[in-house]
């Protein structure tokens, strides 16, 4: 056998994140909870329905936003915690206590936006000229008050706000506690299989024979929970559909989009543009690799293998500080300091240990560091990853610091433009340290590999089977497991016509997404790389200047929306051509990889 998943307890120290930066001891975090306690009670006492004046509705407002600063650092101090290991149970108790105090907090609280709502305009407008640092979020309340519920039952919902976000809860406790992967065999060899090890391994394995059993594997236990996956996600959407029926908007899909501040129109040209337009050459690439593995057939479980795995290089933590440093110099020498300390200060947790979560985020509580989730295979495609995140790290420092808690809380359209324009960053610098045809190949089909087929294949066809999702609700129907796992292999067939085989267990994919948990999440990976695929355009072609728009975009936050940011950055969404000109790229990225493919082998 080759390796074993090991508990997190056996894990070295150093491959771990340090969360004493959010809270030195236990003791300091509990103080943190009766401070949010003691300022929720002053709040109380001094402020509920007297909320009817610029100058009440102002000082209240500084005085939540503290309380909301504690939810902040409590909340993610917990969670963290927890989604390293979901089999530790004091976490998982630690986490639901506070989760409790924190929905309790939130009820007793919720009287402030109910006696906004109820506030006249002008004295709203009279808060918002005399203190810029609540201006936006005033602003916001004035765009909800169409949509507000009674006081009472928005206290409801508040306390119940623990309870409603259970589906998300029960589908990570199902992912990364009870499922057990076995062991596996090929050619007598024994491997071991884990969710992320398949993700972050099995997928882009190089032997046929391994790579697709450990998805056959993989595939069957992910069936065995599928009831109850989809049980906990039916209960998601039709909670959603729901309360978009309670706030009076016409459809789930305009609820979910308001809180992105973009509309339907954004939302459906991202995802119809590239299900229509980008498939052909997404189809052309999949070809490509079933031509150079000389496979018998292109299966859905060999769409991620590299093009070049020989050349692939293994990469080890401290290796990739080089890479880091190397292609992020170009934002500055204060964001170059963030990315060192993100190594020194221990804000990654690289570990792989059993009951963690899969994949890679960035967590960035106000007034903190960030801490980054990864597993590192020492792979390439986790040098992209690591970028990606450390993405979301600088534009949150950058952010923070800027704007108060209130003017933080940045469209998901948008807030993937940052993280991803790092990888396109990553590559550019790779591409500029040599000229080698094959090294040239590498890089590219490892933007395509990786960085493309990512945010704008894997994220997007999840969005198109999401929309076919919403859209049974919207018209008061409901989900099963064999209705989301025909939807999904629907889409993926869409997409890929004849170039890739849909074989079973592919549709199982709508179980591997924590983001249908999060509203409209998926489609906004590939908003947000169309947005850097442009700045990635201006960067090298104007440089500084563009580097300097980029970083006063990193610091607006959520006082501008996606369009105005966009539009800061030198990109109008408004339009198609932005997406149209990315797919266009992304095209012409795929044939230079063909041409140099297809010289390479004219030459051997």
């Amino acid at each position: 056998m080759e390796n074993v998943i090991i508990k997190r307890k056996d894990v070295d120290i150093n491959l771990t994140w340090d969360l004493t930066s959010i809270f030195k001891t236990n003791d300091e975090f509990v103080v943190a909870l009766e401070n949010m306690n003691r300022l929720t009670s002053e709040i109380e006492m001094e402020y509920r329905g007297k909320i009817n004046t610029a100058k009440s509705i102002n000082s209240c407002l500084d005085l939540y936003g503290k309380v909301t600063e504690l939810i902040c650092l409590t909340s993610n101090y917990v969670e963290l915690a927890v989604s390293v290991d979901y089999s530790n149970n004091d976490n998982q108790a630690r986490y639901v206590e506070t989760r409790n105090k924190i929905s309790d907090v939130l009820s007793r609280l919720s009287f402030i936006k109910s006696e906004l709502m109820e506030s006249l305009d002008e004295e709203i407008d009279k808060a918002i000229y005399s203190s810029k640092k609540n201006a936006v979020y005033l602003e916001d309340i004035k765009k909800e008050k169409a949509y507000a519920l009674h006081p009472e039952v928005e206290r409801v919902l508040s306390a119940l706000s623990n309870t409603l976000d259970a589906p998300y809860h029960i589908y990570e406790q199902t992912k990364l506690a009870d499922m057990d992967f076995p062991l596996f065999v090929v050619d007598g060899k024994t491997y071991p299989l884990g969710y992320a090890m398949f993700e972050n391994e099995y997928e882009y394995e190089i032997n046929t024979k391994v790579r697709r059993e450990a998805f056959n594997v993989f595939s069957n236990k992910l069936k065995e929970y599928q009831y109850t996956t989809a049980a906990a996600y039916q209960t998601q959407v039709q909670k959603e559909k729901t309360i978009a029926n309670l706030r009076g908007f016409n459809s789930v899909f305009d609820s979910l989009l308001f809180s992105q501040k973009v509309d339907r129109n954004l939302y459906n040209r991202q995802i119809d543009l590239i299900m229509e337009k980008l498939a052909p050459h997404m189809r052309k690439y999949a070809k490509l690799l079933k031509s150079i593995h000389k496979l018998d057939k292109m299966t859905f479980a060999d769409l991620k293998i590299a093009v070049d795995p020989e050349y692939d290089p293994t990469v080890t933590i401290e290796g990739s500080k080089a890479y880091m440093e190397g292609a992020l110099n170009v934002l500055g020498d204060d964001y170059l300091d963030m990315v060192k300390s993100a190594y020194n200060d221990r804000w990654i947790d690289f570990a792989q240990n059993k009951g963690k979560s899969t994949g890679g985020f960035c967590s960035s509580p106000y007034g903190k560091n960030s801490f980054i989730l990864l597993s590192w295979s020492e792979k390439m495609a986790e040098v992209f990853t690591l970028a990606h995140e450390l993405g979301h790290a600088g534009h949150f420092r950058l952010c923070n610091e800027a704007q108060n808690i209130f003017d933080t809380e940045v469209s998901t359209y948008f807030v993937e433009a940052p993280s991803t324009l790092n990888e396109l960053l990553m590559a550019n610098y790779l591409l500029s340290t040599s000229q080698d045809k094959r090294f040239r190949r590498w890089v590219l089909s490892s933007m395509i590999g990786h960085t493309y087929y990512h945010n704008f294949v894997t994220h997007l066809l999840e969005a198109a089977y999401q929309r076919e999702v919403y859209k049974i609700l919207d018209e008061g129907g409901s989900v099963q497991a064999d209705t989301l796992s025909k939807i999904n292999k629907d889409v993926l067939e869409k997409f890929w016509g004849d170039a890739v085989d849909i074989v079973d267990g592919a549709e199982l994919t709508w179980m591997r997404q924590p983001h249908y948990y999060m509203g409209l999440y998926s489609y906004t990976y590939s908003a947000g790389l169309t947005i850097a695929t442009q700045v990635s355009k201006r960067i090298l072609n104007e440089g500084q200047p563009a580097i300097l728009d980029w970083l006063e975009v990193l610091k607006a936050g959520s006082t501008k929306t996606p369009v105005e940011l966009a539009k800061m950055a030198g990109v109008d969404i408004t339009t198609d051509q932005p997406l149209l000109d990315t797919i266009e790229y992304i095209g012409s990225v795929i044939d230079e990889i063909i041409d140099l493919t297809n010289g390479m082998a004219v030459k051997e």
